[in-house]
């Protein structure tokens, strides 16, 4: 679960926040967590992110993926039942903070563009796709159609490593020159980037500094997600124990790799510490200057909705505001922010999202690290085909595919007994 106490124990006593709930409930509770996942009215959290899976296709057959997805798998879901998905997350959320366009690989969906479209028509205030970046590498028509959907959107794109061995490892492949032409091509047209890790010990988790280092000095990116391996699709029960990390092992990594956060810097989510981790800080220059300690605990406790992405809640960009607010004068600040000051005099409320430099920790529960408590609070959920929002956790455990019937039914029917 963990291997830092003083961490652990800050998540529960300090950063814990009160449920948010959805508008709705999609299915009753008859067997108890987790087999009515829909969501049920004993989960404990509204969806921070919502996933729509649109194909199963995937021009990469990553020894990795969660979805099992691949050249094999042709299946492209309808804009109708797409639509419907969409509609979902609405009636759950009214107005949805962050939808992720997945797969397998979304670019490659037939009818791509109108999907985003169908997304940007209904009430979401950020849209991302997430995507391995192929079709953005090899194609600059495509590129520039997506830099027509800002603002409020962004890729969320794979980038596991600046190496070729754990690429191999990871996706199948040396992907570099895919990924920095992909890169190169969301700079010129800035397209706000989030850059994602899928860490695997002993294979990528060495460098994530130097990624940090890497995203600091590209336009476009404006954060990085870091994400140690589940397992389920294809590593679904493969844990021998060498290649796990928790959350509080990659948060010690960041902390020993890159002079750029203090603990202090990296704190829990307060929606579901146990599994989200985040740190914010300004860019400035090729550098960045820490800021999560500065706004303090109390902005993302009180002064924010429950969500994952913090920069437009009202709470946290007030306390922003006045951080730089040069009104109120460099000597009621502490140190680090008088020197801050000194050298941004000119910076006042009004920051670009563009400004701000993110980093995540995600670790998703699986069957080795299940907890049935944390998994009530997760707050990151996939839409199923038939409209029910499940927790991601579960939805790669029990509801993927054909894995209802196969693990569920049997323990749905000992249930009733």
């Amino acid at each position: 679960m963990a291997d830092d106490v003083a961490y652990y124990r800050q998540c529960r006593e300090n950063y814990l926040k009160p449920p948010e709930m959805p508008l709705r409930r999609n299915t009753p509770i008859r067997w108890s967590c987790p087999y009515d996942c829909g969501l049920c009215p004993d989960h404990e959290q509204h969806s921070c992110v919502s996933l729509v899976e649109v194909t199963d296709a995937c021009n990469l057959r990553c020894p990795i993926c969660y979805a099992e997805s691949g050249p094999e798998r042709q299946h492209h879901r309808s804009m109708s039942m797409i639509e419907s998905m969409l509609d979902a997350i609405i009636a759950n959320e009214g107005e949805a903070d962050v939808v992720q366009i997945s797969g397998g690989e979304p670019t490659i969906h037939p009818e791509f563009f109108a999907i985003l479209d169908a997304a940007k028509k209904r009430p979401i205030r950020h849209l991302m796709v997430n995507t391995n970046g192929i079709r953005i590498a090899r194609d600059e028509a495509f590129a520039q159609r997506l830099a027509s959907y800002k603002p409020l959107f962004e890729i969320y794109l794979q980038f596991d490593s600046l190496q070729a061995q754990p690429l191999e490892l990871l996706r199948g492949g040396d992907l570099r020159d895919i990924r920095m032409k992909a890169i190169e091509r969301l700079n010129e047209l800035d397209i706000s980037t989030t850059l994602v890790v899928t860490l695997q010990r002993g294979v990528n988790d060495g460098e994530i500094g130097a990624i940090i280092d890497f995203a600091l000095k590209q336009r476009c990116v404006r954060g990085i997600t870091l994400q140690p391996v589940q397992s389920a699709g294809r590593l679904d029960g493969y844990d021998d124990g060498a290649h796990r990390l928790t959350l509080s092992e990659v948060r010690r990594r960041i902390l020993e790799q890159s002079p750029l956060f203090a603990p202090e810097d990296l704190v829990p989510v307060p929606c579901h510490p146990d599994s989200l981790c985040m740190g914010y800080a300004l860019k400035s220059g090729d550098g960045a200057i820490p800021l999560t300690s500065m706004i303090g605990r109390n902005a993302l406790l009180d002064g924010s909705r429950n969500t994952i992405v913090f920069e437009n809640e009202p709470g946290v960009r007030n306390a922003f505001v006045q951080l730089f607010s040069t009104a109120l004068g460099a000597e009621s600040q502490p140190e680090k922010l008088k020197d801050l000051l000194c050298c941004l005099p000119r910076v006042s409320g009004d920051l670009r999202y563009g400004d701000i430099f993110r980093l995540l920790i995600v670790e998703f529960i699986d069957a080795q690290s299940f907890d049935l408590r944390s998994v009530k609070k997760t707050c990151v959920h996939i839409v199923h085909p038939d409209g029910r929002l499940i927790p991601f956790d579960t939805y790669n455990l029990f509801y993927r595919d054909d894995l209802e019937e196969k693990r569920l039914a049997p323990l749905r029917a000992w249930a009733e007994r």
